[in-house]
């Protein structure tokens, strides 16, 4: 059974113990191994790209931010041309796996990177635009717009139709 402690140390909905300030630092300062393989010199794209393996046992997972000064001091390379994607943390945890790209400078990562990862970057701005949704329900009204104006010009058989006093001036 659990023992009641102080409201703050206490969760607030099932009455568990919460670890104290002190230890959840300490799972963060938990050291962070780095280990790379498949190292690949670019020279065509002007980027060096590896996949890399990241042990941290006591941590749930590393950030990206993280693991870029961590990989920009190993390769001495600036931290804004690091980048890391794919990252998934292995089941049980302890260990992740990544793909990590550097970049040798900002042109060439302008160049050759995606817009969503420039935008991650802060290399570039998002393109604002209208939901999925409200695009696809002005195109469907676009659509029956023109339907609209069409069966106005053609009756049911698909021939155009004609008006009474065109008909007659046709004879």
């Amino acid at each position: 059974m659990l023992t009641s402690r102080s409201p703050t140390s206490q969760s607030s909905k099932w009455n568990l113990p919460v670890a104290p300030e002190e230890e959840r630092s300490m799972a963060d300062a938990a050291p962070v191994t780095l280990r790379t393989r498949k190292f690949i010199t670019n020279r065509l794209l002007a980027r060096r790209q590896f996949v890399v393996d990241v042990l941290h046992p006591g941590r749930a997972n590393v950030s990206k931010d993280e693991l870029s000064e961590k990989l920009a001091a190993l390769y001495k390379a600036d931290k804004g041309r690091v980048v890391t994607f794919g990252l998934r943390t292995q089941f049980g945890g302890g260990r992740s796996t990544g793909f990590a790209l550097i970049y040798d400078d900002e042109a060439s990562q302008k160049k050759f990177e995606p817009r969503y990862r420039l935008v991650r970057s802060g290399l570039a701005t998002k393109v604002d635009k209208a939901s999925r949704k409200l695009r696809k329900e002005r195109k469907n009204r676009s659509k029956k717009a023109r339907s609209i104006h069409y069966l106005s010009l053609v009756d049911f058989r698909g021939t155009k139709k004609v008006k009474a006093s065109e008909a007659s001036k046709k004879k």
